[in-house]
């Protein structure tokens, strides 16, 4: 009989939260957390290091955001198993971290347990997407009701996030490692794909989509000197 606890990665930038998933993960005998992480790069670090058996990720992260990092353990491991866990409710999140390869994706209003059913069964090679974010993705399928942040590819995803987070073309370039030119160009494709002339409208396309909130929007607006 295999008595092996299912090892994991955490991965959040709050250290509350991370704190408390942590505590939660800890008290269910066949899950052992063996390391954790508060950033993008140092979740990439961290994975190649413990080779942990599940990743459980933040999908939304200072500097690489999880997309971004889980699209790397994958390329680096294929059969990674990850686990997305996100306070955004919207399937924009939700398809696009499935569609990267993640297992699974939880949001952090489900309830404690929700969570450990999760890691158990992501860790046993099963898909699991929270009951609340299938219901969203089931009507997402349906004709006529296509988000158009779908059309932007994995790459192009990441720098809009980075853009509606307010960086400017020269910080995302240092963050995912690019020239400044071929971030300029995926900030030319994605105006062009979303139909919008100008950053504005690209934050308020986020705001739409509930990826910032006011505050954080009128912060990006500011940062990148476009309030029209």
């Amino acid at each position: 009989m295999n008595n092996a606890k299912t090892t994991v990665l955490l991965v959040d930038d709050h250290a509350v939260v991370l704190e408390g998933y942590r505590r939660l993960l800890e008290a269910t005998p066949d899950l052992s957390v063996v390391g954790q992480a508060a950033t993008g790069d140092e979740a990439y670090r961290r994975f190649v290091e413990l080779e942990p058996d599940v990743v459980v990720m933040d999908i939304t992260l200072p500097g690489i955001g999880g997309i971004e990092v889980a699209r790397r353990m994958l390329s680096r491991e294929a059969d990674a198993k990850i686990l997305m866990f996100s306070m955004h409710e919207d399937v924009v999140f939700s398809s696009r971290a499935l569609q990267t390869g993640a297992r699974g994706y939880v949001t952090k209003s489900s309830a404690p347990e929700v969570l450990v059913e999760a890691v158990r069964l992501v860790a046993a090679g099963k898909l699991y997407i929270s009951h609340d974010m299938a219901q969203e993705l089931a009507v997402q399928m349906l004709p006529g009701n296509e988000s158009p942040l779908q059309t932007l590819s994995p790459r192009e995803f990441e720098v809009f996030r980075l853009l509606v987070g307010g960086h400017s073309v020269s910080e995302i370039a240092r963050i995912l490692s690019l020239s400044y030119k071929t971030v300029a160009n995926h900030q030319w494709n994605i105006r062009q794909k979303l139909d919008v002339s100008n950053t504005a409208q690209v934050i308020r396309m986020a705001m739409t989509h509930g990826m910032i909130g006011s505050e954080a929007a009128a912060a990006a607006a500011e940062a990148a000197g476009d309030l029209r």
